[in-house]
């Protein structure tokens, strides 16, 4: 990379379409402009400004359709003027005069739809008509900000910014996707410096070299932006967009995908060039060839701070970001004849010239080569296709798959970083994958699956990528805010229990710990509201959860029955609750012996089967019973992998296949089946599921023909992180009065557990020990994963928090580390607890009501948790 010449006076600013469609967003303009000419950074002087801008928002798509009908001139005439329209009520909106201001460019427009070359749509023509849209928004801005006080000058771009002809371009690239020189000299420098010091200009356009108008393509005021900036060697290039910046996946997909807050140039090209829509890809090389820093912002939240691209950016290790791009198109070619066949693929790859197509990812094998298109930049229609496998037949047999959608990570170290990717690997291996490719420079490594599976994979994989360290979130010189936090950031944080209740908390950790605490209220809150949703008629909490005697006796209270896995838990119950009645029980063990059953029949509560073992084993403990079939729906969800308890791999459920076996088996016994359940796992935040489950067991129940009720299992989620939104029950609500109203013969079930009593538990920890080994901080508590085993068991994350300091500044992240005698013994990686915290402090792990106790143990023979439970 060259030396970076010296910044000059100049700043580059540039607005995308929505963010020159109405008034406030050129008051917002209007402000950045001011603060830039003041001096915006303390210790630089007030800076000279260029505004680069797109056309109103849509605009270039109805010129565009201009194009497309330019045989239509009553169409033509129509669009023309609708467009005009448009830029009218744009003139009202901004209180300035539409034909003073814009006279001269409506008369351009109209004149283009007269123009002879129309007639055949000449490739000179269609770049003036793509033209119009950035010359009146910037003729219109001028004429605003002016009205606003601001001494704003008009810029021809053309003027500026040429257009060269790169070798392979043909005349439709030179003309329509055209490529600028942007090494600029002292000398147009100076002659650039002669102008105002503000300055608006348009993107998109620049001058062909016949002095027409040549366009540089979708995405192309981006480009012009960097193309002046290195021109001019500006103090940095500011793209002005809807959103703050790149981020780690796209975030109206994964709400958690985390803003990237710095980047070097290469990452961020290829996150750009795999799928982010926030920055075109071609904008970022000549900045990176004139080391001109790379600004991304958002003209709503003109304050956030944004991405910042630069050579400077700290070099992590890492996954940096998840993408996706759809409409891909895989071409595999395949014959025995090219085994060491000199000059195959120069052939091969030559056809695919001659039909203007360049290739992106390439997998090959000693018989076969497949490559992808990418419709972004390929003019890849149905005719282009066959014309290339017509002539690629013959030299290979052909086969196109599609539609495809390339599903990247990008990172520095990518090689170095597969050993973390174990989780990644598994997603994948349930989909369909056509193709993988690494790339040569380490940066990324790409999955082309089929395109309806990529969107419900991202929000997957991204969590995976953070929960296995693979995407190190915790390096904040890297790693922003979540998109969740950012959108969240107007409303006041929600305050948690456990926050209210500090001072009792303190109280009680004094007395020892590990020690969980149970808040009673929280409970009772998420009973009643699950309790409200009419359409469910039975509500069983899942025992296993937590079984303490004051959490039972709450549910109890509130109408709830319960479920339980084992004999054990049976007797627990009803030692808690003597006068139960059996019908509020539910018992579904897994593989567990016969005298279990036994057991559970004998107290006459529903029992579970969900294989035909015992049936044909032990026919008469279930003689003329009733009895519930737990169904496997055929795939599993869930937060982790070992949670999921549907789809082959999961050793819980009847496949549907096996229904006639078992019904046989049922009807030989005189078992009446008369419930049908399913559950497929923990931690599902999509309130769709459970009417997908119920619609899949009523088409079995009708079957049957002796199911009277559904059971669509639990799994609600829960917020573990402070940002995350909780579980939507209303949503949840709507979606089973939905499902219910259109089966209504069935009576409905659920079982939940976690969601109960999750957030209702906290784990008491006091500090041990601190160290700083190499430069990373660790701080040790008394609670192992003999006290909390979820983090080392899943990869779980728990909220912890220095209670005995909790509204100090953060300090330094650190490892929180655990006494087991165990590498996995560790809690959180990189957590930020105050520079205060110091031996005995009171550390709280939040949201462990669930699965903390019931799966403590003794290893290392340490004393398990005490517990105690609050209640108003």
């Amino acid at each position: 990379m060259p030396a970076a010449a010296p910044a000059s006076d100049w700043i580059v600013l540039k607005f995308g379409g929505t963010s020159v469609s109405r008034r406030h967003r050129w008051d917002t303009i209007g402000r950045l402009l001011r603060e830039r000419t003041e001096g915006d950074i303390p210790e630089q002087p007030p800076a000279r400004v260029l505004v680069v801008v797109s056309a109103l928002s849509g605009v270039t798509n109805e010129l565009q359709a201009i194009i497309d009908q330019h045989a239509d001139a009553v169409d033509v005439s129509a669009r023309i003027e609708a467009l005009i329209e448009r830029h009218r009520g744009a003139c009202a909106e901004m209180e300035v005069d539409a034909e003073g201001v814009l006279g001269e460019r409506f008369a351009a427009l109209r004149a283009l739809a007269g123009d002879r070359r129309g007639v055949s749509a000449d490739l000179s023509w269609q770049a003036e008509v793509l033209a119009q849209g950035e010359l009146m928004s910037s003729t219109l801005g001028v004429a605003y900000l002016r009205t606003q006080g601001l001494a704003v000058d008009w810029l021809d771009a053309r003027d500026w910014l040429e257009a060269r002809a790169l070798p392979n371009q043909n005349e439709w690239a030179r003309r329509l996707s055209a490529s600028c020189a942007y090494i600029g000299d002292d000398e147009l420098r100076m002659r650039f410096d002669r102008n105002a010091r503000l300055l608006i200009t348009q993107g998109f356009i620049a001058r062909h070299p016949d002095g027409g108008t040549a366009i540089l393509g979708r995405g192309g005021s981006d480009t012009s932006a960097a193309y002046f900036g290195a021109l001019l060697h500006a103090r940095r290039v500011e793209i002005w967009t809807d959103v703050p910046g790149m981020f780690t996946a796209n975030p109206r997909a994964v709400p958690d995908a985390r803003l990237l807050s710095r980047l070097d140039y290469e990452e961020a090209q290829e996150i750009a060039t795999t799928g982010a829509k926030v920055l075109h890809p071609r904008c970022i090389h000549p900045c990176r060839e004139a080391r001109v820093p790379i600004w991304i912002r958002d003209t709503e939240r003109p304050d956030l701070a944004g991405t910042v691209i630069d050579h400077r950016a700290v070099t992590v290790p890492g996954v940096k970001a998840i993408s996706s791009r759809r409409g891909i198109v895989l071409v595999s070619m395949e014959t025995i004849g090219m085994w060491q066949q000199v000059g195959f693929l120069a052939d091969v790859f030559e056809r695919f010239k001659r039909h203007g197509l360049s290739v992106d990812l390439i997998g090959s094998s000693e018989a076969n080569v497949t490559v992808s298109l990418d419709p972004s930049d390929n003019l890849v229609s149905s005719n282009v296709l066959d014309a290339l496998c017509a002539d690629l037949a013959e030299v290979c047999r052909v086969k196109v798959i599609a539609p495809c959608s390339a599903v990247t990570l990008v990172g520095r170290g990518m090689r170095s970083l597969l050993h973390k990717l174990t989780d990644v690997w598994s997603e994948f291996g349930r989909e369909r994958v056509h193709l993988v490719s690494q790339s040569s420079n380490d940066l990324n490594l790409t999955f082309v699956v089929d395109e309806a599976l990529a969107d419900g994979l991202l929000p997957r994989l991204h969590e995976k990528l953070i929960q296995s360290g693979a995407m190190p979130v915790d390096a904040t010189e890297v790693f922003g805010p979540s998109w969740r936090q950012i959108e969240a950031s107007a409303s006041p944080r929600r305050v948690s229990w456990w926050q209210r209740e500090r001072s009792q908390l303190l109280g009680m950790a004094a007395q020892g710990t590990p020690r969980y605490v149970y808040h009673l209220p929280t409970v009772r809150e998420r009973a009643r509201s699950l309790a409200a949703i009419s359409a469910v008629n039975c509500r069983f909490y899942a025992l296993k959860a937590n079984p303490h005697p004051a959490i039972l006796a709450v549910l109890d209270s509130e109408g709830f029955g319960f479920e339980c896995v084992s004999a054990a838990e049976l007797e627990h119950l009803f030692a808690v609750l003597p006068t139960l009645d059996p019908t509020r029980v539910l018992f579904t063990p897994s593989f567990a012996p016969r005298a279990e059953y036994a057991a559970a029949i004998a107290r006459d509560v529903w029992v579970t089967l969900d294989s035909v073992y015992p049936l044909q084993h032990w026919p008469e403990l279930f003689a003329g019973r009733q009895i519930v079939l737990r169904i496997d729906p055929g795939y599993g969800l869930g937060h982790h992998e070992k949670v999921r308890t549907g789809g082959r791999e999961a050793k819980f459920g009847l496949a549907p296949e096996s229904l006639p076996e078992f019904i046989a088996a049922a009807r030989a016994t005189r078992a009446k089946i008369t419930v049908l359940h399913a559950h497929v796992g923990s931690g599902i935040l999509d309130a769709s599921h459970w009417p997908q489950v119920y619609a899949q067991l009523v088409e079995l129940a009708d079957r049957i023909g002796t199911v009277a009720a559904i059971d669509v299992g639990g799994g609600l989620g829960v917020p573990y992180t402070p940002d995350a939104e909780a579980f939507d029950i209303a949503a949840f609500g709507r979606e089973l009065a939905n499902a219910k109203a259109a089966w209504p013969q069935y009576a409905l079930w659920i079982e939940p557990g976690r969601y109960l009593v999750a957030e209702a538990g906290v784990l008491l920890t006091h500090v041990t020990q601190l160290s700083d080994k190499l430069g990373l901080r660790r701080i040790g508590l008394d609670a192992g994963m003999n006290a909390l085993l979820r983090p080392a068991l899943y990869g779980a994350w728990h909220e912890i928090v220095n209670l005995s300091h909790l509204d100090e500044a953060d300090g330094t992240p650190a490892d929180i580390v655990r006494p087991i005698c165990e590498t996995g013994d560790m809690l959180g990686r990189r957590r930020a607890l105050p520079a205060s915290t110091a031996e005995n402090d009171v550390v709280l792990i939040a949201t462990a009501g669930a699965y903390g106790q019931v799966m403590a143990n003794r290893y290392n023979l340490r004393a398990l948790p005490q517990e105690e439970v609050l209640d108003d």
